[in-house]
């Protein structure tokens, strides 16, 4: 888990964020840029700009790479200290900046399967979903279709049920909160066209974190990853890949791990320019020198397909 500290002064216009050694922010901005149809924040010229909820602020945040070594944050209008502190903290979740990348370096410098992709996409970090309702949704949202069709989901949810904050003509959006889909029905999401399973997941997801009765916490005091996996697979709608898939991006777990997923399969193929997806029992093979960086070893494979 990453730790608390965070790195970061004010400065006129906002904030400035000093990042790790290993980190680049060109090479982050590659995966956030995957999707052209991506809906929460817009990408241009090594600038991220996105909207977010500090308390019942909407903020406006400009994000660009200052140096190798910190990021500045231009907020679009004047706010407390308190309210840069919880921005920077979020910043800092999202990058994964808690986190020193040293030791999976070193690691996958032998390792037959990391060496190219850790070389190649030096500085990448798992990109988080700090939010809870946020990472099972999206996590729901993509199951069985393709990512194509699963940004489009998400887009159609967002702009439906998001709210949003308009500057310079254009319109930057908040995801959902699990409050606003908890007192909806199957019948209120029937025009995002997603299946009727579907639907019901996301409201039951979004009523157990209405209702207090899911947190952040609560999966984090579960004390090891099998334990959090446990909790999340009770939930109807949730299998062992979608609680890693959250265990992993948002609950920051190290060794969060979903084997069965068929992109991490795809990767190992392409890597190893082998003619068949592996079997599980290779998978857990190449994975056993990975121990406490399984997240970090399946993002980097994955970035290997795009």
């Amino acid at each position: 888990m990453s730790s608390h500290f965070v790195d970061w002064k004010e400065d006129e216009n906002g904030l400035v964020i000093f990042t790790p050694h290993e980190f680049s922010f060109p090479e982050n901005l590659r995966y956030l840029s995957r999707s052209a149809n991506e809906c929460l924040y817009e990408i241009s010229v090594e600038t991220i700009r996105r909207a977010l909820a500090i308390g019942n602020e909407k903020l406006l945040l400009e994000i660009s790479a200052v140096s190798d070594q910190s990021l500045s944050v231009v907020i679009h209008k004047p706010v407390t200290h308190q309210m840069k502190a919880e921005i920077a903290a979020y910043i800092y979740d999202w990058f994964d900046l808690g986190n020193t990348l040293t030791p999976f370096y070193e690691m996958a410098e032998k390792d037959p399967l990391l060496q190219k992709p850790a070389e190649k996409f030096f500085g990448l970090r798992v990109m988080g979903i700090p939010n809870l309702f946020e990472a099972l949704a999206w996590g729901i949202l993509g199951q069985q279709i393709n990512l194509t069709y699963a940004y489009t989901l998400k887009r159609r949810l967002v702009e439906k049920y998001g709210e949003c904050l308009e500057y310079d003509g254009s319109k930057y959006w908040l995801f959902p909160a699990a409050e606003t889909i908890a007192g909806l029905t199957i019948e209120d999401l029937a025009d995002l066209k997603m299946t009727v399973k579907k639907c019901e997941y996301l409201i039951d997801v979004a009523r157990l974190i209405a209702n207090g009765e899911l947190s952040k916490k609560d999966l984090l005091n579960a004390g090891d990853v099998k334990a959090a996996e446990k909790m999340l697979t009770k939930i109807r709608g949730i299998g062992p890949w979608t609680a890693h898939y959250v265990l992993m991006r948002c609950l920051r777990f190290p060794n969060a791990f979903p084997i069965d997923d068929v992109g991490l399969h795809n990767a190992i193929k392409a890597t190893l320019g082998s003619e068949s997806k592996p079997a599980k029992e290779e998978i857990l093979k190449y994975s056993a020198g990975w121990e406490n960086w399984e997240a970090y070893a399946t993002f980097y494979l994955w970035r290997v397909l795009y």
